[in-house]
């Protein structure tokens, strides 16, 4: 029961992104906008971490296998990506590594500047 409850509470602030998505004229996801007010809400102490933690661990151990339909619609659109795998190709080659990078940088010096150094959170 503890985990429908989590899932709950997870799920509404899923929906508060799309009803922020729809009410703010930006080019940002809804996802996006919910996660924004589920880290705002823990941040700020409006929700605790005890009250989605069960449940958000399980779905980040389960993230890859929602990458599934993603990718089975890119193989199913074959024929408009076709003419254009090199540039995406090339894209991903250079961006994945220069993302990965800068967040490093960033995590790094957001635990100094929080005095964690060891990583332990």
């Amino acid at each position: 029961m503890r985990w429908v409850s989590q899932a709950a509470i997870i799920l509404g602030f899923s929906l508060a992104g799309e009803l922020l998505r729809l009410l703010v004229p930006l080019p940002v996801p809804a996802s996006v906008y919910g996660l924004v007010l589920l880290l705002g809400a823990l941040h700020f102490g409006f929700l605790k971490l005890q009250s989605v933690e069960e449940t958000g661990e399980f779905l980040v151990s389960i993230l890859p296998l929602l990458f599934v339909p993603a990718a089975a619609g890119l193989l199913r659109s074959w024929g408009v990506l076709r003419s254009m795998w090199p540039a995406a190709l090339l894209a991903v080659l250079v961006l994945t590594p220069l993302v990965m990078g800068i967040t490093g940088q960033v995590a790094q010096l957001l635990m100094k500047k929080g005095g964690r150094e060891d990583g332990d959170g």
